[in-house]
């Protein structure tokens, strides 16, 4: 298959994504669902690089503000209300990442006195580590692609959150490790076993972030650095075993 009907068909499964979602046109309730949209908002970055057609830039922006605007927010169903963050509605348009993202499952999370069900914990909301760095990932390449750093920073923002939601001192041996799942406000864990890959996700995707901050304004205290956090990630890395069967990591 020749390369330009290769991204026909990308381009038309696309297309067809943002209209299925709620995105363009944009619906009332937009279904967003955040480990796939960070890989839509990259696939259509790639559609603008590949066509320098402006509706798929303008579309990869659409999506970043509908997902901190549906999943920065509590779900419809749940009780709370307004901005994960707890900022007034100006405040968290400014840092919208900064309270973290719901993972976008159609069940609420589990109470605080629910009994763990491991089928059922599948369809709970939350959020999940691994989630939140491909958004960092995706929000990176945003600001690549169109130079704004404010997606760099909100980027830095959710990286910096995550680690201090998800990382913790073991009473066992003293070393940090992980959670895995963490309830929507990040007030407590919801699944406490570590992820395989995560400290490495964590390492990879930080370093990728702090590459392309301005060293000029870290240096200056103008903007926040993650260096800390990746020393922190590169000794919960030392001595585990990466190895795995699974070909999602």
């Amino acid at each position: 298959m020749k390369s330009d009907a290769r991204k026909a068909i990308v381009m038309e499964i696309m297309e067809r994504f943002a209209e299925d979602t709620g995105l363009f046109p944009e619906a009332p309730s937009p279904r967003r669902y955040l480990w796939t949209d960070a890989f839509a908002v990259c696939n259509f970055l790639e559609l603008y690089r590949l066509t320098n057609d402006k509706k798929y830039r303008n579309l990869a922006l659409r999506l970043v503000d509908q997902v901190h605007f549906v999943l920065g927010r509590f779900s419809r169903d749940d009780p709370r209300n307004g901005w994960i963050s707890g900022l007034d509605e100006d405040e968290a348009r400014m840092h919208p990442t900064i309270g973290g993202l719901r993972i976008g499952k159609p069940m609420l999370e589990r109470g605080p006195g629910e009994p763990f069900d491991e089928r059922l914990e599948w369809d709970r909301d939350g959020q999940y580590y691994h989630y939140l760095t491909k958004w960092m990932h995706a929000l990176n390449r945003v600001s690549r692609v169109t130079g704004d750093l404010n997606y760099n920073r909100w980027a830095i923002d959710l990286a910096k959150t995550a680690h201090a939601a998800f990382t913790y001192v073991s009473p066992q041996d003293g070393r940090k490790r992980m959670y895995w799942k963490m309830s929507v406000d990040l007030s407590r864990p919801l699944v406490p076993s570590m992820g395989q890959h995560d400290p490495l996700d964590g390492y990879v995707t930080y370093s990728e972030l702090q590459m392309c901050v301005p060293r000029d304004l870290v240096k200056a205290g103008q903007y926040p650095d993650l260096s800390e956090e990746i020393r922190d990630m590169a000794s919960i890395c030392q001595g585990m075993d990466l190895l795995t069967d699974d070909p999602l990591g």
